[in-house]
Order: C-alpha cells, then sequence, then structure tokens
C-alpha cells in the first residue's frame, strides 16, 4: 500500500492469551487528517499485502483500547505476523495509519 501523505503518528500494543483465545489492545494516534471512521486487524496479510478485517476495534477516540475473541486459524495467522492494524479516516479511506503486527519480547 503506498504511504499517504499525512502527518499522523500512532502506537498500538497487543496480547494475546492463547487459553481463552483473547487478543487484547490498546493503541494511540494523533496528527490524522480527521475524524477516525474505522479501525480494525486486517489478516492473513505479509507485509505490505492487503488483507480483509479480522477483528474491528472502536477507535473513536485517540487513547483507545479493545480486545477480541480469535479463532485457532485466526490466532495462528496473528502469530505468524500476517495480521495488521489499519486507522481509517475520510481523507484516507483505504488507511491513514497502518502497521504490521510483529512479535514482541
Amino acid at each position: 500500500m503506498p504511504r499517504n501523505p499525512s502527518k499522523e503518528t500512532g502506537n498500538i500494543e497487543a496480547t494475546y492469551d492463547t487459553s481463552s483465545k483473547k487478543l487484547s489492545c490498546k493503541g494511540s494516534y494523533s496528527v490524522l487528517t480527521g475524524s477516525v471512521t474505522a479501525a480494525h486487524f486486517h489478516g492473513p496479510a505479509e507485509k505490505g499485502k492487503n488483507a480483509g478485517v479480522a477483528a474491528p476495534v472502536d477507535a473513536a477516540k485517540s487513547l483507545f483500547e479493545g480486545s477480541a475473541t480469535l479463532t485457532d486459524a485466526q490466532a495462528g495467522d496473528l502469530t505468524k505476523g500476517d495480521w495488521y492494524f489499519n486507522v481509517h479516516t475520510a481523507e484516507n479511506k483505504g488507511g491513514e495509519i497502518r502497521g504490521q503486527m510483529t512479535k514482541g519480547p
């Protein structure tokens, strides 16, 4: 996906509990071109590729958090690094902020 001209910044941290299959996230963003119209995890997709919505997140406010219960297939894609998070605005319908999910320490 080509980079847009926005000066946005953002961060998301997510944790996945393998026993409950619950994905929890906390994030923030700033300097968007307008109000958020949607935000969600997408997958499966390798870095730079596009995919459908896997789990929506209510990110109407610049500090947000959410959770979702994943299927076994979704959990596998997430842990392989085949999910990304995307924040959409009216100006950037395809996504203003996008980041591939990676496994932390």
